[in-house]
């Protein structure tokens, strides 16, 4: 069965979960879950993407994988899983293995993904399901004791600035300029009227209807 324009940006943005998660290194989260994580923000992007809003598929699936990374640090460092996911991850494993067997190597993540009839983004997210999870607050005992997970960090802002990025690039020309006259260059109202050649109201308005704008892409 020939992929859909979903599954195609899945397959072909993969990249951005790995972007992603790399940033997120050192923090006290196995990769294979942050990997995990992206990978259902990548699919939730998939499904809400409208491209008739004329905006890059990347530029709106950035923000929502960095949401779905920083949920599971919210969450305490481990992906909820359902019943029914950890079904299909284990039926996911089997055919894994009997891949393995048949060809006498590991299969790739596209082969896999390919015999289970699903993107490989998915098929990447029902692989790290099965895999264990890291505790951050194990005892002496059983690890290195417990990782302290920083709420704030310079690594989140670095984060938040490369999503801005990515909504700025994708605003209209006039209401980019706005927000960084305004936002960039601390121009007052009536200066980036002045600029644009508009009123102070025009200004007011259309800055307020950006602004919200910009909430709901970071935001997802």
């Amino acid at each position: 069965m020939p992929p859909n324009d979903r599954d195609r940006r899945i397959a072909d943005n993969l990249r951005l979960v790995h972007a992603c998660a790399n940033r997120f290194r050192g923090k006290g989260i196995d990769y294979d879950d942050l990997f995990s994580a992206g990978c259902i923000g990548l699919c939730k992007a998939a499904d809400g993407f409208q491209p008739e809003r004329g905006f890059a598929f990347s530029t709106y699936a950035v923000p929502v994988i960095l949401g779905e990374i920083r949920r599971l640090f919210r969450a305490g460092g481990s992906v909820k899983v359902s019943r029914t996911l950890q079904e299909r991850a284990q039926k996911a494993q089997r055919l894994r293995e009997e891949l393995a067997r048949s060809l006498g190597r590991e299969p790739r993540l596209s082969e896999l993904a390919e015999a289970f009839g699903v993107a490989d983004c998915e098929m990447a997210q029902l692989l790290a399901v099965s895999q264990p999870t890291v505790s951050l607050t194990a005892p002496e005992a059983e690890g290195a004791g417990q990782l302290d997970i920083p709420v704030d960090s310079g690594e989140d802002a670095i984060q938040n600035a490369i999503a801005l990025r990515e909504v700025l690039k994708a605003l209209p020309e006039t209401d980019r300029r706005l927000i960084e006259l305004r936002y960039f260059e601390g121009l007052t109202q009536v200066r980036t009227a002045e600029r644009l050649g508009l009123t102070q109201v025009q200004v007011s308005r259309r800055e307020r209807a950006v602004l919200l704008e910009m909430r709901k892409r970071l935001t997802g």
